[in-house]
């Protein structure tokens, strides 16, 4: 048994190494072949209902769904060690910072198993202006089992998945979907 335990991690650490960035899966309905543009064009698909969750901030207080009702939530599952993930947060903090007033509410659920600590650290230094949460098997469940990260939720103010997306997408991507909901 001994034996079996070092490649069983490596393989697990491969995966969610692999599995950082990768492309759509279809746990929520496929959107379509529409680029972001296209997609913000038109009128977003409801994708269904976002699932109701209740997850602790960084300093152990609690942030639920119901406290976001009528408000654009952007739920981004990343992680600290993750690369794209950390691509996307300039992009994350202007917007949480511009559209903040217009009901916008970026969430950032960390999957991290280090802990708080380690998430709220890494969040000083990038300058999270947004919540950041918890995450925990229960909401990856819940949103349809998260496959890789950055996974992305864009749900709208009556509470519907609108959009979603795995993998990195650019500021100049995501900005106008959210812009379309306003």
């Amino acid at each position: 048994m001994r034996r079996l335990v070092p490649p069983f991690v490596s393989i697990s650490i491969l995966s969610l190494t692999v599995g950082c960035g990768q492309a759509d899966s279809t746990a929520f309905a496929d959107v379509s072949d529409k680029s972001a543009e296209e997609l913000a064009a038109t009128e977003l698909p409801q994708l269904g209902e976002a699932p109701s969750w209740a997850l602790r901030r960084l300093d152990g207080t609690e942030l639920n769904s119901a406290e976001l009702a009528g408000k654009i939530v952007v739920l981004d599952f990343w992680a600290t060690w993750c690369g794209p993930c950390r691509q996307e947060i300039p992009g994350y903090v202007a917007m949480q910072r511009e559209l903040e007033a217009d009901g916008v509410v970026i969430v950032g659920v960390s999957l991290d198993q280090a802990g708080p600590s380690v998430v709220s650290d890494f969040a000083e230094r990038f300058g999270i202006n947004y919540p950041l949460v918890m995450g925990n098997q229960k909401i990856v469940g819940a949103f349809g089992g998260v496959e890789a990260i950055p996974t992305t939720f864009l749900i709208d103010r009556d509470g519907q998945v609108r959009y979603r997306k795995v993998g990195a997408m650019a500021r100049s991507e995501f900005e106008p979907l959210v812009r379309s909901l306003l």
